[in-house]
Parts: C-alpha cells; sequence; structure tokens
C-alpha cells in the first residue's frame, strides 16, 4: 500500500457513516460494507473533502442521521480506486482507503446535505447498477 501520510500530512479528513461514534473510537475493516452486496469490508475509506464525505453519510445504510467524522488514519492509505480509476482520474474527490483504523477525533456537524433531487438521482443511479449487478464497491 503506497503510503500517503508524508504527501497529505496537513490534510483534514472525514469519513461519512450513520453510525454514532465519539471521539478516540475507532472506524475498522472487518464490519459489513455499507455499500453495494454489504460484504465484509477489507477497506475503511476516508476523504480530503466535505462533498465526497457527505456523499458517504447520506448513501450509508442504516437508521438514524448521516454523520460526518473528522478522523486521523492510523497507517498507510492509498487512493480509492473505486472512484479514481472509473470515475475521477487524478483523484479530485481526494478519496482514500486503508486497512489500518480511523482514529475519530470529532464530529463535523456543520455541514448541509445534497438537495433531494440530487439525492435521488444518486440513489436511482446506484439502483440501476445494482440492477445490471455492478457492485459499487470493489474490495
Amino acid at each position: 500500500m503506497p503510503n500517503k501520510e508524508i504527501e497529505n500530512a496537513n490534510s483534514l479528513f472525514y469519513h461519512g457513516t450513520k453510525a454514532k461514534l465519539k471521539p478516540g473510537d475507532l472506524i475498522e475493516a472487518g464490519f459489513n460494507s455499507n455499500y453495494g452486496k454489504r460484504k465484509q469490508a477489507s477497506y475503511v475509506y476516508l476523504t480530503a473533502t466535505e462533498d465526497a464525505a457527505i456523499w458517504g453519510a447520506e448513501l450509508a445504510q442504516g437508521e438514524g442521521p448521516g454523520r460526518i467524522y473528522i478522523v486521523e488514519p492510523t497507517g498507510a492509505y492509498e487512493d480509492d480506486p473505486n472512484l479514481t480509476d472509473k470515475k475521477f482520474p487524478g483523484n479530485p474527490t481526494k478519496s482514500y482507503r486503508t486497512k489500518f483504523p480511523l482514529k475519530v477525533i470529532g464530529e463535523h456537524k456543520d455541514w448541509k446535505g445534497h438537495p433531494p433531487e440530487q439525492l435521488k438521482a444518486m440513489l436511482d443511479h446506484l439502483e440501476r447498477l445494482k440492477e445490471q449487478g455492478i457492485e459499487a464497491i470493489e474490495d
């Protein structure tokens, strides 16, 4: 796994989810994914953009409101190939994945979700992919 730690040492990282967490909690791989077939996740995901974290919070499975946490990677991380190789070459979404836990530093509460029509369009798109047998996350 390439070491992005030095390259992004001053970045603020986010993780969008519906899980209720507190500072000091660890977000770890090995649990069921929030996406696709909900298989056991080999990675945890983080981003340096609020918009990507908002999508994570809005699209996560589960009950309750979406939440965005400020996180700190505890080890090396790499570009998220689910986005960078297929949709956004060059990683403009600043999306990453890691096999190491993410440490919750705090909750980012001052965020605004996407407009309802934009969220619906994304959910419809994901449903079409599902119907075609296309997995949203390749682990």
